[in-house]
């Protein structure tokens, strides 16, 4: 019989599954099922009106079987859903169907037209329990069975049983009523079982979308930081070019200095010395101070440099400072490694423009800008231009616009600039992060907006529109931590 029921889409092969689908469909709308109880222990009982109506002499006796049944057995039945009993609902469910389709047939005893409207009283109760409560087909086969078996006894226990042929009659009237309703619970709890395959079949898709999305957002934060470690090693890198320059400059002068003050020690040793050598000496040692002086003057700037940008980029802090000064500041650190790639950069700021806001990450977005416009406008070596331009601020908004003439972008390119992981130059080794990151900086940290315009060998224009106070509480500036 089970794997009649499953070939027929009635029961499911894993137990695990089939009894979370009974707790879901017979236990799933208790206080809908609840309120169908209670209305239908008020309706059988309140069918004795149709008593009254036609016998009024046997009301009393009608209401006590009616009203009885409905006060000792099918509100107390309803009550115990209410209870830790809920667990059984469907064996209480079926003892609330059979109890009055078992009672209703003595009532016909008593009734002086017997069983003549027998059937229409069981047609009715079959129609509620089979629209009403949420019994399977195996349950609502039983009710049926045990009903249909109750009616056919107290027919042949009556004191005059009906005619032969009106007694085929209702209980072909029962038969069709049970055969059919039979089909509806049927139809009713296969759609079930496929509504509930179909939503844990979804739910085990979500969890699976879920757990996918958090190893990609574990993955992005992981690129993330690899990307920023790779731009600071090349920034430390490009400084450590840089520094190497005044410091060997230095190196080999203070060499020179050591050589000429030996030579002087020997000078002064000897006895005799001339007062040309001896000036000749101080000379050449005045220059080699001056230019060591230099080279480690310039060392030492390039490295408060390099600490400036590290602290400025770490620090999430409101910071109150005049754009025209801190941007002059700032790319005037980006130039010698931008120099490397070819690109020279112009600045145009009015002064007087004084931001609260966040120097670090605006440094970055810059900074991000700049190097993308190196790598991608002017690919090769190709020298060229890369402008920013600063209007003065209105409605409490500045606008910065970064610019470049070299080859532009089409327009797929254009459309996807901003999303993650996009790059033109994978096989490079570029990851596509650079603009997504200078977009949750300007969205998220700065509070503003940043907006693309690029056509094909027209050069490519970005917008950055920055409140000149910044929030009080931004995103953090790494995007795994906003993950």
């Amino acid at each position: 019989m089970l794997r009649l029921l499953e070939r027929l889409g009635l029961r499911f092969e894993d137990a695990v599954e089939e009894r979370r689908f009974v707790d879901h469909y017979v236990r799933g709308s208790t206080g809908w099922t609840q309120i169908a109880m209670v209305l239908g222990a008020f309706t059988f009982a309140g069918y004795t009106l149709w008593d009254w109506v036609l016998y009024p002499e046997i009301v009393p006796t009608t209401l006590a079987i009616r009203g009885g049944t409905a006060v000792l057995v099918l509100l107390p039945l309803t009550a115990l859903l209410s209870t830790p009993a809920r667990k059984w609902a469907e064996p209480i469910h079926l003892l609330y169907c059979v109890i009055p389709g078992c009672v209703l047939p003595t009532i016909y005893w008593v009734l002086p037209s017997g069983f003549t409207y027998s059937a229409a009283g069981m047609i009715i109760v079959i129609l509620f329990v089979s629209t009403m409560l949420p019994l399977r087909i195996g349950s609502y086969a039983t009710f049926c069975a045990t009903s249909w078996s109750a009616l056919a006894v107290a027919e042949s226990l009556a004191a005059e049983p009906l005619p032969p042929g009106l007694r085929f009659i209702d209980h072909s009237l029962v038969g069709n009523a049970c055969l059919l309703s039979l089909y509806a619970v049927g139809a009713r709890e296969y759609q079930a079982r496929k509504q509930f395959r179909t939503a844990e079949a979804l739910q085990r898709e979500k969890e699976r979308s879920e757990a996918s999305l958090r190893d990609l957002h574990a993955t992005q934060a992981h690129l993330v930081q690899a990307e920023k470690l790779a731009s600071l090693g090349q920034l430390v890198a490009g400084v450590g070019h840089e520094v190497s320059t005044p410091l060997g400059l230095a190196l080999t002068t203070s060499t020179a200095m050591e050589d000429d003050v030996q030579t002087i020690a020997r000078m002064l040793g000897g006895g005799l010395v001339r007062r040309s050598d001896l000036a000749k000496g101080v000379a050449r040692l005045q220059e080699g101070l001056q230019l060591t002086t230099q080279s480690l003057h310039r060392a030492s700037e390039m490295v408060h440099s390099f600490k400036q940008v590290a602290v400025d980029q770490a620090n999430e802090a409101l910071h109150r400072y005049e754009l025209q000064g801190w941007m002059a500041d700032h790319i005037a650190k980006l130039r010698p490694l931008l120099a490397r790639q070819g690109l020279t950069v112009a600045l145009s700021c009015p002064e007087g423009i004084v931001l609260t806001s966040y120097p670090g990450a605006l440094g970055q977005v810059i900074s991000i800008l700049a190097f993308n416009a190196a790598t991608h406008a002017y690919p090769g070596e190709v020298s060229g231009l890369f402008t920013v331009e600063v209007a003065p601020p209105a409605d409490g908004v500045v606008r910065i616009l970064c610019a470049d003439h070299g080859v532009g972008m089409p327009g797929h390119v254009r459309g996807r600039v901003f999303d993650p992981f996009f790059t033109t130059r994978r096989e490079k080794g570029n990851a596509g992060l650079g603009l997504h990151i200078a977009f949750n900086l300007v969205a998220s940290t700065l509070g503003g907006r940043i907006e693309l315009d690029s056509e094909p060998q027209q050069g490519t224009r970005i917008t950055l529109d920055i409140p000149l106070t910044g929030p009080s509480k931004p995103a953090e500036l790494e995007l795994a931590a906003a993950q």
